[in-house]
């Protein structure tokens, strides 16, 4: 069985769908290993997981908690990582820095389509992961009808290496397959032999998981169809080996809340856990370095970059070469035990922790330490945004605050964005729900005192004409000395949507002088700013045909204004219409929730494009559809509610389509208020 090398640390990730008690693992895994002190009730001494202002107010992890123990003299560093898809962005850099993760589900079969967005990204990254199912003292039910539920969404075949022991249908302890001892949920009891009741259960249930593995090694099938017993040590060997190379999931089992199993979990991580290297290699290290986990701004301490250390130690105010070339000193470092932060002068090799005043640092990036540049593989991509609100300072003095503070926040957190639409003259905080955009406002208030005000982004409506005609427009001015003069006449026509604005001139004979050309050009776009209904004025063609002008008055600006004019007067005469930008969008849903997903689009106006089976994704579906702009805003709230919080979608602008009714009635009521 291989065992880490001396002195460097093992990183693991808890993942896993929210209430699935990844936190209570978290604190279970350091109170077994004395990390933190018990209190007399049994309950950890100190709050280590979901320890911030706004965990405790959500009632379950919303960021990254980072932690570490130590194992009969090996040292773990631990990642808790959110649940909840509205929150997943904050992990997206970390996951693949980890050794391995160990995804925390319940025992309801019912729950098991929760775990497919989890498994789906552990498999995408190549990173080894084991499951661990957790209150099974609360199970009810045959331990197969479980695994049948889970074993559609994985992409690797679960192993099972465990099987409970029950009494009076609860669980009352388990029998490792591989050691082939029993272990009794009782607060230091020790293995024991298989019940005699249980021995041909037990047996059969080993020889399925050496059928499982012997998929992946011939010599080992080979051994079992001889009826050959393989050896301890070669089954152990294979359960690590397919389980580092992503072939298998192993299956544990226990509750973090009572601490059963933990202690099996430990001995399993010990000896199985693979080794930073793999790690290392897989963010494409060429060298030691220090891999960015994420960062955050303490305060009075500045900027923080929580980083995974590789190749070797890092020491206080070592050089570090950050990916852009420039040169930087670590200003500190600090082991990390879940909101407490304490001095170290050095990490060691796999660890993590908290680099000081490397204010460039970003995640995902690696920080080298061998003196050259480390660019490493993109470690993860960038989620897009599905919920967005406009806002603004309450007061006027701390615009200023306000955009530093805002800049912070999405610094910190990749699956936020902020941007300025000029249209609309808002400010736009955008992230992966109305849940991740509230947090994010909770902690704009929190932790920089700004107090905001906040409205729904306004949608690029736009307008076009009816028909086409011929108008005409005179300037006239005298006030004395030059005057101003220009007259044009121009015709205007619709275009087909998507062809936005096209100007032209059929001028002979100077009616209108070739440098005053631009100027009627330029006061035509002047007028299409902003058309009869309140918003800008597109799909169509305006010809300058002819003109006068005068040969003292006539002037650029003087043309300009009767362009401007013309325009003007030609979409009153020729009636507006209002359009609305369309997109195209791809939802991501459960099959069982499917046709409740295409109705709720229906509702909001959608137009169902075609609906199929999402590609490698077995029980779900993938929906095209066109949605208008503005029905998508509370989309998201009301797609995670039809589809146990898994749904998600992808939008694009499309094209622009006509709007009428109550709908276009309050757009252009809205565009004047």
């Amino acid at each position: 069985m291989p065992i880490q090398t001396a002195g460097s640390v093992r990183a693991l990730a808890l993942v896993g769908p929210t209430n699935s008690g990844k936190t209570a693992l978290l604190e279970a895994l350091l109170l077994a290993t004395g990390a933190v002190e018990r209190r007399p009730d049994g309950a950890a001494a100190e709050k280590v997981g979901d320890a911030s202002p706004e965990a405790r107010a959500h009632g379950h992890s919303v960021e990254l908690n980072l932690a570490d123990f130590e194992f009969m003299g090996d040292r773990y560093a631990v990642i808790d990582c959110p649940g909840s898809l509205e929150f997943c962005a904050d992990l997206d850099p970390a996951l693949p820095a980890v050794d391995l993760a160990v995804v925390v589900a319940e025992p309801d079969p019912a729950k098991a389509a929760l775990l497919q967005p989890t498994l789906r990204e552990l498999e995408r990254l190549a990173v080894p992961h084991a499951l661990f199912i957790n209150k099974m003292d609360q199970a009810r039910g045959p331990l197969q009808e479980l695994l049948e539920a889970l074993a559609p969404v994985s992409g690797a075949p679960l192993v099972a290496r465990q099987i409970p022991m029950l009494e009076d249908e609860r669980v009352t302890g388990c029998i490792d397959l591989a050691l082939e001892r029993a272990f009794v949920y009782r607060p230091g009891e020790p293995a024991a032999e298989i019940p005699a009741e249980l021995r041909d259960v037990e047996t059969a249930a080993r020889f399925h998981m050496l059928e499982q593995i012997a998929d992946f090694d011939d010599d080992l099938l080979e051994q079992l169809l001889s009826d050959m017993t393989p050896s301890r040590d070669a089954v152990f060997a294979d359960l690590v080996k397919e389980m580092n190379e992503g072939q298998i999931v192993p299956v544990f089992f226990g509750s973090a809340q009572s601490g059963f199993g933990v202690g099996r979990l430990l001995k399993a991580l010990r000896h199985e856990a693979p080794l930073p290297e793999r790690a290392a290699a897989r963010l494409g290290l060429e060298g030691p370095g220090a891999y960015v986990l994420k960062t955050a701004w303490a305060g009075q301490s500045g900027k923080m970059a929580y980083a995974r250390v590789f190749g070797r130690k890092l020491e206080d105010g070592a050089e570090l070469v950050l990916p852009s070339g420039e040169h930087s000193r670590a200003g500190g470092l600090f082991a990390v035990q879940g909101p407490a932060l304490k001095k170290i002068a050095a990490a060691a090799p796999g660890d993590i922790c908290a680099v000081g005043k490397v204010e460039q640092a970003q995640a995902g990036q690696i920080l080298s330490l061998s003196g050259q540049v480390q660019a490493g593989a993109q470690a993860h991509t960038v989620r897009r945004p599905l919920f967005a609100v406009a806002l603004a300072a309450k007061a006027r003095k701390d615009d200023v605050r306000l955009s530093g503070a805002l800049a912070k926040l999405v610094e910190e957190d990749s699956g936020l964005t902020l941007t300025h639409d000029a249209e609309s003259r808002q400010v736009l905080l955008a992230g992966q729900g109305e849940g991740h955009v509230r947090l994010a406002l909770e902690r704009l208030k929190r932790r920089f005192g700004v107090e905001i005000d906040t409205e729904q982004p306004k949608t690029p409506y736009r307008e076009t004409l009816q028909r086409g005609l011929t108008q005409r427009a005179r300037h006239k001015k005298q006030s004395g000395g030059h005057g101003q003069f220009a007259d044009v006449t121009i015709e205007v026509k619709p275009l087909p949507r998507g062809s936005g604005f096209v100007f032209d001139q059929r001028i002979v004979g100077g009616a209108v002088p070739k440098q005053w050309i631009p100027a009627v050009e330029a006061g035509v776009r002047d007028g299409l700013a902003k058309g009869p209904l309140g918003y800008p004025v597109t799909d169509l063609e305006v010809v300058l045909v002819d003109g006068q002008t005068h040969s003292v008055d006539s002037s650029e600006m003087a043309f300009r204004t009767a362009g401007r004019l013309a325009i003007e007067e030609a979409m009153k005469a020729a009636g507006a219409i209002l359009l609305e930008p369309i997109e195209k969008l791809t939802v991501y849903s459960p099959s069982p929730a499917a046709s409740n997903v295409t109705s709720a689009l229906t509702a909001r106006r959608g137009q169902i494009l075609g609906l199929g089976p999402r590609e490698d994704w077995r029980g779900w579906e993938r929906i095209e559809a066109y949605l208008p702009q503005s029905e998508r805003q509370q989309l998201i709230a009301e797609l995670r509610g039809l589809t146990q919080g898994l749904g998600a979608f992808e939008a694009d602008f499309d094209h622009m389509a006509e709007l009428t009714g109550r709908q276009a009635q309050a757009a252009s009521q809205g565009a004047r208020a």
